[in-house]
């Protein structure tokens, strides 16, 4: 089992490697991949906060609008358990692409039915690596 997630990890790492650095930041609605942009040397910029109380405010989305121009991030992401609303003008303001069909959305809090996408937790870290790096690809 941990030689599966050291794999994840490693091929995680090894595709982000070829984005410039500046590139290489994950843009969601709510911060719940700190550890995974911890390990992966990537940066972290989200709406809000886990369990946050104010969700998609004007002055958040006026952030993370302004950096994903300045870093011409091409995908932002949102999780499966939140509402991708805020982050569609996030994508509308700067040309970035949403990723929020069933092969791209984030897992994070929850798994999918046992036929869906992420029906166990190994499923669930190579889903959301392999929809990082084909968004952060521009692919």
């Amino acid at each position: 089992y941990k030689k599966e997630l050291d794999n994840i990890s490693s091929h995680l790492i090894e595709e982000l490697s070829a984005l410039p650095e500046s590139q290489r930041t994950l843009v969601t609605c709510e911060g719940a991949f700190s550890y995974l942009c911890r390990d992966t040397n990537m940066k972290e910029l989200y709406l809000w906060a886990v369990n946050a109380a104010d969700e998609g405010t004007p002055q958040q989305i006026a952030k993370v609008v302004e950096t994903v121009k300045a870093q011409q991030i091409p995908a932002v992401f949102c999780e499966s358990t939140v509402s991708p609303k805020a982050m569609q003008q996030v994508a509308d303001e700067t040309g970035a692409v949403l990723k929020t069909d069933e092969k791209n959305i984030l897992y994070v809090d929850s798994l999918s039915e046992a036929d869906g996408p992420v029906p166990t937790y190994l499923d669930l870290l190579q889903h959301d690596a392999d929809a990082i790096v084909s968004g952060l690809m521009g692919r």
